[in-house]
């Protein structure tokens, strides 16, 4: 994730400590020493809409061989005694599991940050309710679109509305929530209705995600925006940012899934901001770039480690058979290796671009999803030629 309210403004909020460097320890790409990677354990693949983009692959109906209670329960115990710093329930849509809550519970006694990902649509107030009562800390909800247009691109009428209103539930029960928007070429035109949503309903974050070609997304491709609609898209969004902190209205602003947006920030920080520019440059050196098979890791409704959500064709084990914590530490496997240090194996533009430091190669489902090759650079990296340092 890269904080645009953190580089662009100073604004600090809590995932903060998972991405920078400070004096307990942290080190290069948010690790942390003697601590296991933040976890996204994707616990069901069922789910009651069918998003385009969905990398799951997620539907409306059952599927064989999910953790049962007593596994996950494991599971959670073995990422305890991992110290992994938090777990990020999602699916297919995790409120379909009628475990939910009460793993959920779990993993707070057993202290774990525990956060959830949906779709929102079952969220009413007494849900909202039960979530704030159990402790989860924060409850991200997928928009992507107004109205219609968010319908449509979830494959339900009336998923916008149960949406914001699963919003407002939670907001109504001190409950924190945010969105999770995942730009294309559908809906990018629609960002300052976003912004404007998030100011009307006082919504205190928003994640704008690059489109990422896994699962059904694999077949979207074609509708992601170009490069330079990329770069209007994040010139609003820093604009929106800078307006928001003007006028003392509290808003998280992170874009995730394309660190070629901690770069363009920076760049345009030493073009306006000299001083803010400096102090970008040192988070983003500190955070390091992409954090898969590091830093974030994902476990599957069955088990299988993947180095993150999107890389769901890369099984590095599974948690019925060994710990999380050996699966993750085995540096046998090639790929897992190369991920811990992999400026050696990137080809391309990536291997001699100037900004590899703070990109880290950026995504690399996106490369093998375009060209077949795991190390091949990422084909969403809008920056030119000139401003990552190719030769003319």
């Amino acid at each position: 994730m890269i904080s645009v309210s953190r580089l662009i403004c100073g604004a600090k909020y809590y995932g903060d400590s998972l991405r920078y460097q400070n004096d307990s320890g942290c080190q290069r790409n948010g690790t942390t020493a003697g601590m296991g990677p933040v976890v996204v354990w994707n616990m069901t693949r069922t789910c009651n809409l069918r998003c385009l983009h969905c990398y799951a692959s997620a539907e409306d109906r059952a599927f064989a061989n999910e953790l049962n209670t007593a596994e996950a329960k494991q599971f959670i115990d073995d990422l305890t005694a991992y110290k992994v710093p938090v777990l990020l329930f999602s699916g297919g849509e995790p409120l379909l599991r009628q475990d939910f809550f009460t793993l959920a519970e779990y993993t707070r006694s057993r202290g774990i940050r525990a956060t959830i990902s949906t779709n929102g649509t079952l969220i009413t107030n007494e849900v909202a309710r039960h979530i704030k009562k159990i402790g989860i800390s924060y409850v991200g909800i997928s928009l992507d679109g107004i109205g219609a247009d968010n319908d449509r691109f979830r494959g339900r009428k009336g998923a916008f509305d149960a949406a914001l209103n699963g919003i407002r539930a939670c907001r109504d029960a001190g409950q924190r929530v945010g969105l999770r928007f995942t730009i294309n070429r559908h809906n990018y035109r629609q960002l300052p209705d976003i912004f404007k949503l998030i100011e009307e309903e006082d919504i205190p974050r928003i994640c704008f995600y690059h489109l990422v070609y896994s699962g059904r997304g694999s077949k979207m491709r074609d509708e992601d925006i170009s490069h330079a609609e990329t770069r209007q898209a994040m010139d609003l969004i820093m604009q929106k940012t800078k307006d928001f902190h003007r006028r003392g209205l509290d808003k998280e602003i992170l874009t995730v899934d394309n660190h070629a947006d901690g770069v363009y920030i920076y760049l345009f920080l030493k073009r306006t901001d000299s001083a803010r520019a400096e102090r970008a440059g040192q988070l983003l050196a500190m955070n390091g770039g992409n954090r898969s098979g590091v830093a974030i890791g994902a476990v599957d409704w069955s088990g299988n480690v993947h180095p993150d959500q999107f890389t769901r064709n890369i099984i590095l084990g599974n948690v019925r058979e060994q710990k999380f914590a050996t699966i993750w530490e085995n540096n046998s496997n090639p790929l897992m290796l190369g991920l811990k240090n992999r400026k050696p194996l990137l080809k391309g533009r990536c291997s001699t671009c100037r900004w590899l430091d703070m990109c880290n190669g950026n995504f690399r489902a996106r490369a093998e999803a375009v060209y077949g090759d795991f190390w091949a650079p990422d084909p969403a990296c809008y920056l030119t030629d000139e401003e990552i340092g190719l030769p003319k």
